[in-house]
């Protein structure tokens, strides 16, 4: 095997990595709501080459798995910075509105199962 194919090979090895990298892709659709982007910018994309795809199945419905890097990047020459970072904000303070909900929800069931085993000892 010669240099340049080993290079080739680690550079392929390389990528296929990143699709396997938790949280380095993500859906059409969460590309859409987390940076803004529609499906037709993303198609145009694409076809461009400027976002590699791969094709994936849930219950049957099809969905395109995105580089992260890849819709970051596209994000911020159609949009600019200050849109994607405002957009990215936005979808993480509802990623963290989400999580409080769940906790408090938690701690509701905690702390109903604690009064009931209080008063199953009588205290």
């Amino acid at each position: 095997m010669g240099n340049q194919d080993y290079e080739q090979y680690l550079r392929e090895r390389e990528q296929n990595l990143e699709w396997q990298r938790k949280g380095a892709t993500l859906s059409d659709k969460n590309a859409r709501n987390e940076f803004g982007l529609t499906q037709d910018e993303i198609y145009d994309a694409i076809e461009a080459g400027k976002l590699q795809y791969r094709q994936a199945y849930m219950h049957g419905n099809p969905w395109l798995r995105l580089l992260r890097r890849e819709v970051e990047a596209l994000a911020r020459t159609r949009h600019g910075d200050r849109y994607v970072n405002a957009q990215q904000a936005r979808a993480e303070l509802t990623r963290v509105n989400r999580e409080i909900r769940r906790l408090r929800t938690e701690l509701t069931e905690l702390e109903e199962r604690r009064d009931k085993l209080c008063s199953d000892l009588g205290e």
